[in-house]
Parts: structure tokens; C-alpha cells; sequence
């Protein structure tokens, strides 16, 4: 159990920090985020503040689909909004003057660093975050597909964020097609029991 909550906040905190760094790239940002972003541009909040919200506006959307949560849910919700706002008001404007290959960096890094968080969070089994556990909800409750589940709600906030003013790019792109494939390789490192399931797979 500690060593589970370990990962758990270990990889929320990584997930907050892997926001930052594609944020700082300014090349683009995850689907969610251009939503939080194009909020925070209307309203005035800071992206962590509208994080948290936006984490526990989708919580409602678990009760008429009986979704119950978990601690690693509340803790999804809570900490990595807290630790971007941090993380990011700690680097202010100081890295607005890099240069394109520097920006490329952040956002690889940035991704590359969200999907061993995902899988560091996911792997804990403590419960999904609030995003994820709408899209698990909603397919168990319609018995459509996960793609089309996770297509249609990510569609959906990428155009409502990108109208409000979030910044949609190439790094956007990278990430929608990088973060699944990154999450399949890195789940294994980080849950015992996913990795036991995958050597015991029938192969053929």
C-alpha cells in the first residue's frame, strides 16, 4: 500500500509538471488542456484552478452513469492542478525566449513524461481519473467502443477549448497520436498485474 501511494502521487505530480512543459513548448497542447486553457483565457483563472473545476464539473457527469470513484480519482482532481499552477508560476515567462528546437524538446519531453505518469497513476489502482472514468463509464453504460467513446469526448473539448481561445497546434497532433502507444509500453513498468496478464496472453 505505500509503495502504491507512492506511485500515485508520483505520477499525478509528474502529470501536473508534463502539462507545464507543453504549455512552456508553446507548440500546441493535449486536448483537455486547450479546453482548460481557452476557459481560463475567458474567465480570469489561472489553467490549474480551471483544471480542478473542470475535474470535478466531469465528477458530476459520473453520477447517471454509476461511475463510483476512487481515492486516485479525488487525488486526480485535486493535486495536478495544484502542481501546474505551481510548477508554472515558478517558470513565469522564462523560457518565452527559446528558441524551435529547445520548444521541441519541452513537448517531447512533455509527452513522453504524461504517459509514464498515466501509467504510473493507472498502474497504483487506486481508481481512474475523473476524464477517465467518464470515458470508461460511458462505454461500459452504451457498449460503444473505447475509440469512438474517447474520439468523440476528446473531439469535443478540443473544438470547445480551440473556440475559446486554447492553443491548438502540432504539438496537439503529437500528442492524440503518441500518448496511446506511450501508455501501452509503459503500463507493464508500473502495474504487476497488467504485466502478469500481458506475459500470460495467448499469442496467435
Amino acid at each position: 500500500m505505500p509503495q502504491r501511494l507512492l506511485q500515485l502521487y508520483l505520477g499525478l505530480i509528474a502529470y501536473g509538471v508534463s502539462m507545464v512543459l507543453m504549455l512552456q513548448s508553446r507548440l500546441g497542447l493535449m486536448p483537455w488542456d486547450v479546453l482548460h486553457q481557452g476557459i481560463a483565457l475567458q474567465g480570469g483563472w489561472s489553467m490549474g484552478r480551471v483544471a480542478v473545476a473542470t475535474s470535478f464539473a466531469v465528477l458530476l457527469a459520473w453520477i447517471p452513469i454509476r461511475q463510483k470513484p476512487g481515492l486516485g480519482t479525488i487525488s486526480n482532481a485535486i493535486v495536478i492542478g495544484l502542481v501546474f499552477d505551481a510548477v508554472n508560476g515558478l517558470i513565469g515567462d522564462g523560457l518565452a525566449d527559446l528558441a524551435l528546437v529547445p520548444r521541441v524538446g519541452l513537448l517531447i519531453g512533455g509527452i513522453v513524461l504524461n504517459a509514464l505518469a498515466t501509467a504510473a497513476y493507472i498502474g497504483a489502482r487506486f481508481g481512474p481519473g475523473p476524464r477517465d472514468g467518464l470515458m470508461t463509464g460511458l462505454v461500459r453504460r452504451s457498449g460503444w467502443s473505447v475509440r469512438l467513446i474517447r474520439t468523440l469526448i476528446e473531439g469535443g473539448v478540443l473544438v470547445s477549448g480551440f473556440l475559446l481561445g486554447g492553443t491548438l497546434g502540432l504539438g496537439t497532433i503529437a500528442y492524440m497520436l503518441a500518448i496511446g502507444p506511450l501508455i501501452q509500453v509503459a503500463l507493464p513498468w508500473f502495474d504487476p498485474e497488467y504485466r502478469k496478464a500481458v506475459a500470460t496472453a495467448p499469442t496467435g
